[in-house]
């Protein structure tokens, strides 16, 4: 397995994006699969796990936390807090975005239960709450750093301009945000805001959320709470036209020798070293599939090919909703 520089630590060139196991696209996997996937990856190299308090409102990482405890020192653990389940009176949990300071001390101190460790690796603010300043947030998160919960700080889903502001108060290891062949927006601003700081850049949903797999052929056949159904980019007429780049993709997945998902995960790969791509699954061999991404080489001519052949201008809909677009703080591409 290659590896890249996450600030201080040395993690596997592709890590493993846990949303998956518990959250977000339907009826998760049983636990004793997601056990399998974790260990899978685990015992394949990869040494940078991704979890989140907001992930089954706490469920995946009391997964990982089950499953991964006895090989701590095997990985680097990043989580993420400012964005978690939170029960009303009428005792539903719904996702609540707070970055209070005293929100995100509970958000820590919830997520060092959950996942069984004394320290954090890699603890990221996973939205900006717009109503508290960043800097009142890092604060409050570097405060963790000085009293060893926290050892590196990150951000998700931010722009340039609040990247700076937030490193301006404790130094910022990681910024993460979605990156792929068709979602180009990091490539804005925030990919040289994060190169100028010395930040390395995580890709989150590199594969496209399935797309760039071919593994999504009928929305309609979405489970009903995939939140993929809500995205304008897998609505009918938008999925019925993003649909038509598919051939042309898998034909310079042929020509570059592998599968589409290497194909999608190797172009990140190919992007610069300071980018680590954190593709998610639920399956063993989808799992192997994706870290196969690390022996694919491209060439200058199939990388222009494919990045004209997929870009903001070729891809139909935004990559978020209304209320959603309105939660990040990201520089957007108008579509």
């Amino acid at each position: 397995m290659q590896t890249r520089l996450l600030g201080p630590f040395t993690v596997s060139a592709i890590g493993l994006g846990c949303m998956n196991l518990s959250h977000a696209y339907g009826t998760p996997p049983s636990p004793e699969q997601g056990e399998r996937v974790l260990l899978a990856a685990l015992d394949a190299g990869v040494t940078l796990f991704d979890t989140a308090a907001l992930y089954g409102f706490g469920a995946n990482e009391t997964l990982l936390g089950r499953v991964l405890r006895p090989h701590r020192s095997r990985f680097t653990l990043a989580s993420k807090g400012g964005m978690a389940g939170v029960a009303g009176e009428d005792g539903v949990v719904r996702r609540v975005i707070d970055g209070r300071p005293e929100a995100i001390r509970r958000n820590c101190e919830d997520s060092l239960r959950r996942l069984q460790t004394d320290v954090i690796d890699l603890w990221y603010l996973h939205r900006w709450d717009r109503k508290v300043p960043i800097e009142e947030s890092v604060g409050a998160m570097s405060r963790l750093v000085e009293q060893g919960k926290v050892r590196a700080l990150g951000l998700s889903e931010v722009s340039a301009a609040t990247l700076r502001k937030a490193h301006a108060v404790h130094p910022i290891t990681a910024l993460q945000t979605e990156y792929s062949l068709w979602t180009r927006n990091p490539e804005i601003a925030v990919l040289d805001a994060c190169r100028e700081l010395g930040v390395a850049f995580v890709a989150f949903s590199p594969v496209g959320r399935g797309f760039l797999c071919d593994a999504v052929h009928d929305v309609g056949a979405l489970d009903a709470k995939d939140i993929r159904r809500a995205m304008p980019r897998f609505e009918p007429e938008a999925f019925a036209r993003n649909r038509e780049l598919l051939p042309g993709y898998k034909a310079l997945a042929r020509e570059a020798g592998c599968t589409p998902a290497q194909l999608a995960l190797a172009w990140l790969l190919h992007k610069g070293r300071d980018i680590i791509p954190i593709p998610g699954t639920t399956s063993v061999e989808h799992l192997r599939e994706d870290l196969g991404a690390g022996a694919v080489k491209l060439d200058a001519g199939l990388v222009g090919r494919l990045e004209a052949h997929v870009n903001q201008q070729t891809v139909s809909g935004n990559r978020y909703g209304v209320q959603s677009r309105s939660e990040v703080d990201t520089e957007e591409f108008a579509g």
